[in-house]
């Protein structure tokens, strides 16, 4: 699907593109009333021009599939964000200590390790780069889930007009 996509876009219909993208191909076809060619030679002047004309005719109806399939990854987004602040949620409610504490042992335990190679490269001792480039990734995608995470679980409670009790 990509290479058509591709072609239509190298073609200047990116909405065609776009709406196959969302939709597919044959959808889009049943919608414009026309086959799209497959590959390059079959995308000719005239068959391009035909194309954009369809285009413009339908641009009303391609738009609103390209929103539906944005509409779509925001609500799995939403889901997915839920489905974290759950599971947060669930570790939390447990009875282990570890569970209700992994978090900011993770992130304890990132950042104790960043600080000795640090300390340790300060001293001249030789720290592979990789291992600081990759634990300064974890640090910061542990530090915004956590943080940012927790604020932004804070801040719908306020607005749904609950209370945090945790």
């Amino acid at each position: 699907m990509l290479p058509i996509v591709a072609l239509l876009a190298e073609r200047g219909l990116s909405m065609l593109g776009n709406a196959i993208m969302a939709k597919g191909k044959e959808k889009v076809e049943q919608i414009i009333g026309t086959k799209i060619p497959d590959t390059a030679a079959g995308m000719t002047p005239e068959v391009t021009a035909r194309l954009r004309e369809l285009e413009m005719q339908h641009e009303e109806r391609l738009l609103e599939l390209e929103i539906e399939k944005q509409r779509s990854e925001i609500e799995a987004e939403i889901k997915a964000g839920e489905a974290v602040t759950d599971r947060w949620k669930a570790d939390m409610a447990s009875d282990s200590w570890l569970s209700k504490n992994i978090r900011p042992l993770t992130l304890i335990f990132i950042l104790g390790v960043y600080t000795v190679f640090a300390s340790a490269s300060a001293f001249g001792l030789a720290v592979n780069q990789a291992y600081v480039e990759l634990l300064g990734q974890w640090g910061m995608l542990i530090m915004s889930a956590y943080f940012v995470g927790r604020t932004v679980e804070k801040g719908l409670a306020v607005v749904k007009g609950g209370k945090e009790n945790e």
